[in-house]
């Protein structure tokens, strides 16, 4: 980027200096972080200098479009630096399990008109073996299972979920858990109760989940509350025609929207003429 800044097509470029004559190439990024940059440009190694965050470094390096990687930064915390390197291999890695294994699920619950998609990753070696006549009383049966070791150990991480909802987030999905949860795979036992229902245990083992939505958030109710009072007067004409007692006649009247915020302290109205006492202290409110 600093490159095509300034150079031969500089006419179409939109790099151009103040009345000083100075130019303003990378605003946002510190004096430290770009003097270390400028390194790049005459050895090909960025060195990161004591004090600048590993982050703040990446989002200067993406800025200036110059690579992020094992041989372009040296510094002395290794861990900052091959966390920013595992979210970078995460992402390119749950991308390709999104569109290899996680989507076509997706499809399939849309197209049996769902909304959503409740997707459970097992290991390679999982068994699952229900009852028919005793199945899991969780709701279960409602959840697709992908059966991929691979993508059990990617999301035994924390940080590599929340590289995954990041992405589904950019991908425009609603709603979006992940998390570990307990999955019945076999029936151990089941114990018969006299004159009960049968109790069934299951075997569950601790597996990753992956929720969410391709419809809007759920709008907030908009219904009115209505409520039978008995009128002390006849407000229905027709009513009146008929010459229906008046305590046999019911109307309904809506009840009035009340917020938890609006519901406050019946207290008497003050006047109008209002002469407040110097030495009196002041009203809280």
């Amino acid at each position: 980027m600093l490159g095509r800044m300034f150079g031969s097509g500089r006419e179409h470029n939109f790099t151009r200096p103040n009345e000083k004559g100075e130019y303003e190439v990378a605003e946002g990024i510190s004096s430290t972080v770009f003097r270390a940059i400028l390194d790049y440009y005459k050895s090909g190694i960025i060195r990161c200098p004591d004090g600048i965050s590993i982050p703040e470094l990446r989002e200067a390096c993406d800025y200036l479009c110059i690579a992020f990687d094992c041989s372009t930064i040296k510094c002395r915390d290794l861990s900052a630096l091959m966390h920013e390197l595992s979210n970078d291999g995460a992402r390119r890695q749950f991308e390709f399990y999104l569109e290899e294994m996680v989507l076509p699920l997706m499809v399939a619950s849309a197209q049996s008109g769902e909304r959503e998609c409740h997707v459970v990753v097992l290991t390679d070696d999982d068994v699952v073996d229900w009852d028919e006549e005793y199945p899991p009383q969780m709701g279960e049966e409602y959840s697709q299972i992908i059966y991929s070791t691979k993508l059990y150990r990617f999301f035994k991480y924390i940080e590599n979920r929340d590289v995954a909802k990041s992405v589904l987030k950019e991908r425009g999905l609603k709603k979006i858990r992940l998390g570990i949860e307990g999955y019945p795979t076999y029936k151990e036992k089941v114990k018969k109760r006299p004159g009960g229902r049968p109790e069934v245990i299951y075997n569950y083992v601790q597996r990753p989940f992956i929720r969410m939505s391709w419809e809007k958030e759920e709008g907030k109710s908009r219904h009115v509350d209505f409520q039978c009072v008995k009128s002390k007067s006849i407000t229905n004409l027709a009513a009146a025609a008929a010459d229906i007692p008046q305590d046999q006649l019911v109307v309904m009247h809506p009840g009035p929207q009340v917020d938890e915020l609006d519901i406050l302290p019946n207290h008497p109205q003050p006047s109008h003429h209002y002469d407040p006492d110097p030495d009196a202290s002041s009203p809280a409110i």
